[in-house]
């Protein structure tokens, strides 16, 4: 005998996946907090300050740096100090959900494409 889900639950793939998802919710939610919690932090204050972007070494404004995840939370990165760095809004828009090794791809076939004009 076939189980029947209700609508609901058959969208996000039956009732235990459905709990699955909620559950990661919760936690990419929490993450997210954290994050938040830390940009009103002394330690944030200070790595802004310095005004630098991680990735492209860029000098900026400190209000032009953004918070980064250098492994992305939709990745399973986390809200940890160590995973967090301060980019500039143009090199934290092309990352986008990208792992630091498929950034550092991506750089280098930048570079080459760059070159060959």
């Amino acid at each position: 005998m076939t189980k029947r889900f209700s609508k609901r639950e058959s969208r996000v793939g039956g009732g235990h996946r459905r709990r699955d998802f909620l559950e990661m919710d919760a936690e990419l939610s929490a993450e997210k907090k954290k994050a938040r919690d830390l940009r009103h932090s002394s330690w944030w204050k200070e790595k802004i300050a310095a005004g630098t972007c991680y990735y492209c070494g860029r000098t900026c404004k400190p209000d032009e740096l953004t918070m980064d995840h250098k492994i992305p939370l939709s990745r399973g990165g986390t809200s940890e100090k160590i995973n967090i760095v301060a980019a500039c809004r143009e090199c934290n828009s092309r990352k986008k959900y990208m792992m630091p090794t498929e950034w550092d791809e991506y750089l280098k076939l930048k570079k080459q494409t760059d070159g060959k004009k």
